[in-house]
């Protein structure tokens, strides 16, 4: 029987695959009254895990600073694995850089939450992403960076 050739797109399994926190300045830090200073960076990354099954990661480190001293550092990598096939290459980058993290993405959101509330803090609710958009920002910023690299040869 021959295989299909219609387009295959399952999500096979979510799952935290990292979570990290600390707080080096523990317990003095916690006696301070001021408010520190937050910020949060987000992080697609993707690798063929077998034939037609890839891995897609979204990472958000969250680190909070009182002055130059930090209060906490916590970094959380959700991890998907999805069955894509028969899709062309164009379309699979766009799949694998936005329908992927956006299904990985509330997983990501809560964990990095509850990670921070059970480490005695309140919690870090990240903001909602368009992934479209960030997806198109790269793909902007690499074909300036490829025109670029044309023009100067």
């Amino acid at each position: 029987m021959a295989e299909s050739q219609d387009p295959v797109f399952q999500i096979q399994r979510v799952y935290l695959k990292e979570a990290s926190l600390e707080q080096p300045n523990s317990p003095a830090i916690l006696l301070e009254q001021e408010q520190p200073g937050v910020d949060i960076q987000l992080g697609v990354e993707a690798s063929q895990a077998a034939e037609g099954v890839f891995e897609v990661c979204v990472t958000a480190t969250v680190h909070t600073r009182l002055k130059e001293r930090t209060v906490f550092l916590a970094e959380v990598k959700q991890a998907g694995i999805f069955e894509i096939r028969n899709i062309d290459a164009e379309q699979m980058n766009a799949v694998m850089g936005i329908a992927c993290p956006q299904i990985i993405y509330p997983y990501l959101r809560g964990n990095v939450a509850d990670l921070i509330t059970r480490a005695g803090f309140p919690p870090v609710h990240l903001a909602e992403i368009n992934f479209q958009a960030m997806y198109e920002q790269q793909q902007a910023a690499q074909q300036q960076e490829g025109a670029g690299i044309i023009t100067s040869a």
